[in-house]
């Protein structure tokens, strides 16, 4: 195996998302060059977009829209795999969802690349309060989901960038499938006490049914194809089959995952929560 050099070229797939705009900016950093790829530009079903992409690069990572375990990702992993492979990509880390079996099947796709790969299966992000769907719910107080009193060990993005960083770029991370958590079980009322907390504001956690979640995410505009997705991913995922803490994060980095009362004070501080 070889360490990537400042001289070769990484690809960064949805290199505008939470965690490729952090490795983007990690490698940059690091002097590496990298070739960001995002819609419309790169785009997983256009397939006339991938060439492009791999095109003269040594390593990549992936990560697939909307998510693994939704129809279509497994054949797609696979053949851009292969593809990246035969235009003389090395290295492949992925993304995946911890708990996910759709997503484990998706992952064979790099698994027989003949690449080098790794898998990075991550649990719930901690940002998806502050930069994804959850932004909206928790500036009007009211956190809504189907996920009942389970507890999630909340992942910060930062963490995962820093291990995909890693693999990417060092040795020794070949055909490892990493489970990377946070250092603790919060439910999701414990999430929001710490975000209400953080921003001195009040935020609750409703727990509802996956019918009223997706009434409102259907109220909300959000499409009817993705609403079925992370209806059934939200409502199988969020059963318990996570309610365990791995040390992979503190494996891969030597050191322990940041805590969730780090990310909500950092997020926090950046006024987020209080527009």
């Amino acid at each position: 195996m070889t360490e990537t050099k400042n001289n070769e070229t990484v690809l960064v797939l949805g290199a505008t998302g939470k965690t490729g705009s952090r490795v983007a900016r990690r490698l940059t950093e690091q002097g590496i060059e990298v070739r960001k790829a995002s819609r419309p530009g790169f785009d997983w079903n256009d397939r006339s977009t991938w060439m492009a992409a791999v095109t003269g690069i040594s390593a990549a990572y992936v990560t697939y829209y909307p998510d693994l375990a939704f129809p279509g990702a497994a054949e797609a992993i696979r053949d851009f795999s292969k593809l990246a492979v035969e235009h003389g990509v090395r290295r492949l880390v992925l993304l995946s969802g911890r708990g996910e079996e759709e997503a484990v099947v998706s992952e064979q796709g790099v698994r027989d690349s003949g690449a080098e790969w790794t898998v990075v299966r991550a649990s719930w992000f901690a940002q998806n309060f502050s930069e994804h769907f959850l932004l909206e719910p928790v500036l009007a107080g009211e956190i809504v989901l189907p996920a009942g009193q389970v507890t999630e060990p909340f992942i910060d993005v930062e963490d995962i960038a820093d291990v995909v960083v890693t693999a990417l770029t060092t040795d020794g991370h070949d055909g490892e499938v990493y489970e990377v958590t946070g250092p603790r079980l919060l439910s999701f009322a414990d999430a929001a006490a710490e975000i209400g907390k953080a921003s001195g504001r009040e935020i609750q956690y409703v727990p509802v049914s996956a019918a009223e979640f997706a009434a409102g995410a259907a109220e909300q505009g959000v499409p009817e194809e993705e609403i079925e997705g992370l209806t059934d991913l939200f409502t199988r995922v969020l059963d318990g089959r996570n309610e365990s803490l791995t040390g992979d994060v503190e494996k891969v980095l030597g050191r322990p995952a940041r805590d969730f009362s780090v990310y909500a004070a950092k997020a926090a501080a950046t006024g987020v929560w209080n527009q």
